[in-house]
């Protein structure tokens, strides 16, 4: 990573703008440069250690991907949100859904809280399809807190799927039960699934009231009783409409489009003109 950063730091002149990915290991190489080099965080950012780091680089520009994400640091600086996209036909529209079940689709992890998806489900009378991996560092939560629930009769564990496998699990399910318990900063198979015209139950944390419209690409909840009330109601959602608001809010076009706005503005508070040459790593 540092040897990336510094044949980018050397070349850096070649630029006019410089856009990062990599969190904020390169804030002290790139300083200088804070007028041409905007950064995308993608992590959470209610960790005590960041506070500090962020209010000492108040000076270099940073894109949220909610608004939600900036609570912990809204002093710095930041120029917009930029909502993540995906490309129209990665997970595609399904106006019939085969499937009897709703889907879990992640990680088996404490804050993605499997276990709470497991009891909804079980609670509405319906089947759960999980298709999820197990990182090293959950494997002891997975063990003691998720294996024991799987052996129910309405749980079916698939393990992790590919990127190829998504338009099938998320499509042919009623809907996708996001019932997380963190500050998740975007969500992105909340938006996965709308792509495939599948309604979202999801908890109410995090970005999740920036990306689900109530009554039209799924429900908002507070509660585990919310939660099996709105899986009653599912299937009077309209899946087209569910499909057109993903096609309206968050394509890779809009995206793109909302990256270029961001660029334009660097340019101009630097007073550059003309086409930007651009650096994305």
């Amino acid at each position: 990573m540092l040897m990336q950063l510094e044949r980018v730091r050397q070349r850096a002149s070649e630029f006019d703008i410089l856009h990062f990915h990599v969190d904020m290991i390169h804030f002290p190489l790139f300083r200088d440069s804070a007028h041409k080099a905007v950064t995308t965080l993608h992590g959470r950012l209610d960790l005590p250690d960041l506070k500090p780091f962020y209010w000492e680089f108040q000076d270099m520009p940073l894109v949220s991907i909610s608004n939600d994400q900036r609570r912990p640091i809204p002093f710095a600086n930041w120029v917009a949100t930029v909502y993540h996209g995906l490309p129209s036909d990665v997970c595609l529209f399904n106006p019939n859904p085969k499937g009897d079940y709703v889907a879990f689709l992640g990680r088996i992890s404490p804050e993605k809280r499997p276990d709470r998806a497991i009891e909804i489900a079980r609670r509405a009378g319906m089947k759960l399809r999980i298709a999820a991996k197990v990182d090293k560092a959950d494997w002891q939560y997975f063990r003691e807190c998720i294996e024991p629930l799987l052996s129910q009769p309405h749980v079916e564990f698939i393990g992790e799927i590919g990127e190829s496998e998504k338009s099938e699990f998320l499509g042919n399910a009623l809907a996708l039960v996001f019932a997380i318990d963190w500050p998740e900063p975007f969500g992105l198979v909340m938006i996965e699934s709308m792509s495939c015209g599948t309604p979202v139950i999801a908890w109410r944390c995090g970005s999740v009231p920036e990306v689900i419209d109530p009554g039209i690409t799924g429900w908002i909840v507070d509660s585990i009783d919310a939660a099996v009330d709105a899986l009653k109601h599912v299937e009077r959602l309209d899946r087209y409409a569910v499909r057109r608001q993903f096609e309206e809010r968050f394509t890779v076009q809009r995206m793109a489009a909302d990256y270029l706005a961001v660029y334009n503005r660097l340019l101009e508070a630097g007073d550059k003109a003309g086409e930007a040459v651009l650096a994305r790593i």
